[in-house]
């Protein structure tokens, strides 16, 4: 790894390596602004394949965030031609199938086009110089040196030494585990993702329900999220507030999709049928998805040469659409940290990122939390639907 030697002597990082562990938004907005600043980085992704990363369906990127932060990598054309803006529609309807609610997605003024994660990804990446994104990186542990530097040791037996991590390593984030033995907790609501292919063909009434945005069904402390992606594939969220361990106890197991999709229909007795033909005629594959949350309040660490972003410094649901975008906000304000001259040290930096960055999210993960109280509560979707119509 490059030690920045050719960076000016007053520059933060001169004479230091830098490693970002994880390839997804956050790390690469971070890596892609130090390097267009002349910072020579790495990044270390766990997965093998970049094709792996995109799951997760498609992100409305803000104004005043995701697409900051993409004006400030110098990206924003690509992005334009290749986001939704048509794509931001909203419909909020009870169990029933009745539509109680929709908007263009723009309530608020602010246009917030959607793109798929891994064309996001991907547009970023590109942008990187050659050699910049090591894949099939898992990282197994990190170790601190007595003169300040970190080893990163993978699992595939090969290590690095770095002077400053960035943690950009999601939930699980291993970097984290420098800074505070706080874990996630789990916010009593989990998702289920599959999809829906060709559904044009073979589910009209569906397609044209969910339209190109996102259709949500609410009641019963339950709900059925549909969300249309760029390829034309509508992504379906099953969410249920329900203990965490639900799906021990119920014995399921998830490579036996026959077996989940039952167990799922059986949720929703007395939908609507229409609503219930998308977990129905879903595709042969379910992923599991608790939501866990991050407290903005918590004991923290201050660890030389080290810091996390994006869900690794504060995960949470995502009720808000806001994680993407908060975790490449990161990425600007720890990069203008970094790159600021007037900064005494790299610790400095990212003492006043971190607390400046807490602040910010205290207020964000708060209303997080409480769009999923509305949203799963005894009568939802009327609460859900009184706060949309006040927005």
């Amino acid at each position: 790894m490059s030690d920045n030697r050719h960076l000016p002597p007053n520059h933060l990082l001169h004479g230091k390596t830098v490693a970002i562990v994880g390839g997804g938004p956050a790390g690469l907005t971070l890596a892609r602004l130090l390097q267009t600043n002349g910072v020579q980085l790495r990044v270390f992704e766990r997965n093998a394949s970049p094709a792996l990363q995109g799951r997760g369906g498609s992100l409305d990127l803000h104004e005043s965030s995701g697409q900051l932060a993409l004006r400030r990598c110098g990206l924003i054309r690509e992005f334009e031609a290749v986001s939704r803006p048509d794509a931001q529609g909203e419909k909020i309807l009870d169990r029933h199938g009745v539509v109680l609610a929709q908007s263009d997605g723009q309530n608020d003024g602010e246009s917030k086009p959607e793109i798929d994660r891994g064309k996001l990804e991907a547009l970023l990446r590109d942008s990187l110089e050659p050699g910049t994104v090591s894949v099939g990186k898992t990282l197994l542990e990190i170790a601190s040196r007595d003169d300040g530097r970190h080893v990163l040791r993978f699992t595939d037996g090969s290590h690095e030494f770095a002077d400053l991590i960035v943690g950009c390593d999601g939930i699980g984030s291993k970097v984290r585990s420098l800074l505070t033995d706080v874990k996630p907790a789990y916010t009593g609501v989990t998702f289920v993702e599959t999809r829906l292919l060709d559904v044009e063909r073979t589910l009209p009434e569906i397609a044209r329900l969910v339209g190109d945005g996102v259709a949500l069904s609410l009641g019963d402390q339950k709900g059925l999220f549909a969300q249309r992606n760029g390829d034309g594939s509508i992504r379906l969220y099953v969410a249920r507030r329900i203990d965490e361990h639900w799906a021990g106890e119920a014995e399921l197991d998830f490579g036996d999709a026959a077996a989940v999709r039952a167990h799922l229909l059986s949720w929703f007795d007395g939908w609507s049928p229409t609503l219930v033909d998308m977990l129905r005629y879903s595709e042969e594959r379910f992923y599991l998805w608790p939501l866990y949350a991050l407290s903005h309040v918590q004991p923290w660490k201050s660890v030389a040469g080290a810091t996390v972003i994006g869900d690794a410094a504060h995960v949470m649901p995502p009720f808000s659409g806001q994680g993407a975008n908060m975790a490449m906000l990161d990425a600007v304000e720890l990069a203008d940290h970094l790159l600021d001259s007037e900064s005494a040290s790299i610790d400095h930096a990212v003492a006043i990122f971190e607390q400046r960055m807490f602040e910010r999210m205290a207020p964000v993960i708060e209303g997080t939390l409480a769009t999923q109280d509305l949203m799963f509560s005894d009568d939802a979707p009327e609460q859900l639907v009184d706060l949309f119509i006040s927005r």
